[in-house]
């Protein structure tokens, strides 16, 4: 054996180690695609927040208010997951918010589920706008200043779908793909 040459390759593999680090640390900004509830995720100028995630209850007052215009109850062996969320516009230009076809929870199966339309006043508003440098939701609405503090986005799931945790939040916006963990 060439003792040499085994220095030469760690030189080598330490290099291209260095050489990738340097290159992740790009302009020192280092901006998460993947996080865990409670951490801002950042897409473009839009930055998401889930407040809290948990299952509905419609028998429950509260809950009855986040389901105005659904089923009630849901179709047999399914839930309502509600996924409390706030979403800051950093920049200075009116942006988009995500559609349902944007949201989606997914389970450790890879089961995706798709946010449901929502007309109650706790609800995002799935493809509408948000003005620049401002949040949704909006001060002094029902959402804000309810007890999650955040507007509802509705998923119908699988009842069993807490024994294929974690559930992942995945969002779409222009191009950006990131990801939540829910901690349910």
């Amino acid at each position: 054996m060439n003792p040499g040459r085994g220095r030469t390759g760690a030189l080598a593999i330490a290099l291209s180690l260095a050489a990738v680090l340097i290159g992740a640390a790009g302009c020192g900004e280092d901006v998460k695609k993947d996080v865990v509830e409670g951490e801002p995720l950042e897409l473009g100028d839009l930055k998401f927040n889930v407040q809290i995630t948990r299952f509905l209850n419609p028998s429950d007052r509260e809950d009855g208010a986040y389901l105005e215009g659904q089923q009630v109850p849901p179709p047999a062996g399914q839930e309502y997951l509600g996924v409390f969320i706030e979403i800051d516009n950093e920049g200075s230009e009116v942006a988009r918010l995500p559609t349902a076809a944007d949201l989606s929870v997914v389970d450790t199966t890879g089961q995706a589920y798709e946010a449901l339309e929502s007309d109650t006043h706790f609800a995002l508003d799935l493809g509408g706008n948000i003005d620049a440098h401002s949040e949704v939701p909006a001060p002094d609405t029902p959402a804000a200043s309810g007890p999650a503090q955040g507007s509802i986005v509705l998923f119908l799931v699988t009842s069993n779908i807490g024994e294929n945790r974690p559930l992942e939040l995945e969002i779409s916006r222009r191009g950006e793909d990131g990801t939540i963990e829910l901690d349910i």
